[in-house]
């Protein structure tokens, strides 16, 4: 742990390449982001959803890198000022060892210059929450 950055990983028993989709997709965010519950997505593909902490808006944009199963969410508290702060990648288990039909999952964050350290920890307890979410819900589709 520092104090500029913060990476959760945990293992899913799940292809690589369904949790990858599961991430990429910006209506699934809205039930395992802490910062954007309940998300839906505008016509230009951005996404918006209510901070369970504050309370307020939070818009983002899903840019996602299916060669190299990278999701990069680029988040703000209004649709114009996004800043690419939050990255999701997919490892597929045979990568580390492990057989197919599992995987790896990280979320790693990067702390914003101007980010107090209260709001620090809550983000970073938020992403160890969030694994546990992400790793309840694609484990548990058919």
């Amino acid at each position: 742990m520092t104090n500029v950055a913060h990476a959760y990983t945990t293992l899913v028993e799940i292809d690589a390449e369904t949790a990858f989709t599961f991430l990429s997709d910006p209506k699934a965010l809205g039930g395992w982001s802490l910062g954007c519950w309940d998300a839906s997505v505008d016509p230009t593909g951005r996404f918006y959803g209510v901070s369970l902490f504050s309370g307020e808006e939070t818009w983002g944009r899903v840019d996602a890198d299916p060669a190299r199963l990278v999701i990069d969410y680029l988040v703000g508290n209004r649709p114009d000022q996004l800043a690419r702060r939050i990255s999701a990648r997919v490892v597929p288990g045979p990568v580390t060892g492990r057989p197919d039909g599992v995987c790896l999952v990280t979320l790693t964050a990067w702390r914003g210059a101007t980010m107090d350290d209260g709001r620090w920890q809550q983000l970073m307890v938020a992403h160890e929450a969030e694994i546990l979410l992400i790793k309840g819900q694609l484990e548990r589709k058919p």
